[in-house]
């Protein structure tokens, strides 16, 4: 079976727009979640990662030709910095572009027509590049960005493409913000995953892009490859995640299993962490039933918040990023633990040379994903 090669990446988020610029912040311990007062989404402040203000003006002055939405404009931005890690053009017959949304232009709800389909963010692209068939956009809640990347690389392993780009994108609207609160999902300061004292999520905007390849690049025995996935649903509740975990568990074994990588060699966990009570206590007991339980465990969220469709993308690449550097992160405002079986949690920024980590994302509906990322040679 071919391997699947990671040949480029980017990211457009709250701390930066660029891979350099973002990579940079990670290091500083920057968080981007910010105390904000907007009218739009209600009387109250909140905490929240939007894009700065003056990075959306200026993609939207690169883009507003094309298309007035800003998600759309971030998938652009995103595609057109993944281009260089291509050998070809993006309509070429060896490539496949896939998507990951939860809401796309959820923000034209009422406004026009059916804009805020999600088949629409796939007619953009189509229509920018000159593809021949609209990519497909993958909306499987919080997973989404997981489920895109692992079908990208079935794809790939079949031999049906060469190349796959795979990007995913959320803005941060009013609809999501106010359907997150209606939860009590909302927290009430900066997100504190795995942390005793945390109180709900704090809500980003991103938009992130992997390119993946049955090719190697020209240093192919140290290069980064997308070596197993997962996927489950427990079927528990609309919204509520499973009270056992084993669901998550099963998606975490099945990922190993193809993977070749037994559960006690794990080395990093990059957790969904999202900083609700249910979900941190529900990944703690997976990861305790998968036997992972020993690897340290980080979450993303406490720097640029919940990023939804894109979260499991730009996770996967923050990871990457880490493999690549021998580090490891921290999980930000994390003091004690929270949650009924322990974990790892990671507190400091420090060297850690390590072979591969596993990735791992749940949302509504019960659904649950996990991937594991191997440096070779293994």
């Amino acid at each position: 079976m071919n391997k699947v090669y990671v040949r480029g990446y980017s990211v457009l988020n709250a701390l930066g727009n660029d891979i350099s610029d973002f990579t940079d912040a990670l290091k500083e311990g920057r968080s981007a979640v910010r105390r904000v007062e907007d009218a739009a989404f209600g009387p109250e402040p909140f905490w929240a990662a939007p894009v700065p203000a003056s990075v959306r003006a200026g993609i939207a002055a690169r883009y507003s030709a094309v298309t007035p939405h800003w998600t759309e404009q971030m998938l652009l931005y995103t595609a057109d910095a993944l281009k260089s890690g291509l050998p070809v053009p993006l309509h070429h017959k060896d490539v496949v572009v896939l998507l990951s949304s939860t809401k796309g232009n959820i923000d034209t709800l009422g406004q026009e027509g059916e804009r805020a389909a999600l088949y629409r963010l796939g007619e953009t692209l189509q229509a920018y590049y000159g593809l021949d068939y609209i990519p497909k956009v993958y909306s499987t809640a919080c997973i989404s960005g997981l489920v895109a990347i692992i079908t990208a690389s079935r794809w790939l392993q079949a031999g049906r493409y060469k190349y796959a780009v795979v990007i995913g994108a959320d803005a941060f609207t009013p609809f999501v913000y106010k359907g997150f609160q209606s939860f009590q999902a909302i927290g009430n300061g900066p997100c504190r995953p795995f942390d005793r004292d945390r109180k709900g999520i704090n809500l980003g905007e991103c938009a992130a892009g992997i390119v993946l390849s049955s090719v190697p690049g020209p240093d192919a025995g140290s290069q980064v490859v997308i070596a197993g996935g997962g996927l489950s649903n427990d079927a528990n509740h609309l919204s509520g995640p499973s009270r056992t975990g084993q669901e998550l568990a099963d998606a975490i074994g099945a990922a190993l299993q193809e993977a070749s990588l037994p559960s006690g060699e794990v080395a990093a966990v990059s957790a969904h962490g999202t900083a609700t009570v249910y979900n941190d206590e529900m990944e703690a007991k997976a990861m305790h039933l998968a036997g992972v339980q020993a690897a340290p465990v980080y979450s993303l969220k406490s720097y640029i918040g919940h990023t939804l469709g894109a979260a499991g993308i730009v996770e996967t690449i923050t990871g990457i990023r880490l493999l690549e550097a021998g580090l490891l992160l921290p999980s930000l405002h994390y003091e004690a633990c929270g949650t009924s079986l322990p974990l790892q949690v990671s507190t400091e920024y420090r060297a850690y040379p390590h072979t591969n980590f596993l990735k791992t994302a749940s949302g509504f509906g019960g659904c649950n994903a996990a991937l594991v990322v191997r440096k070779a040679p293994f």
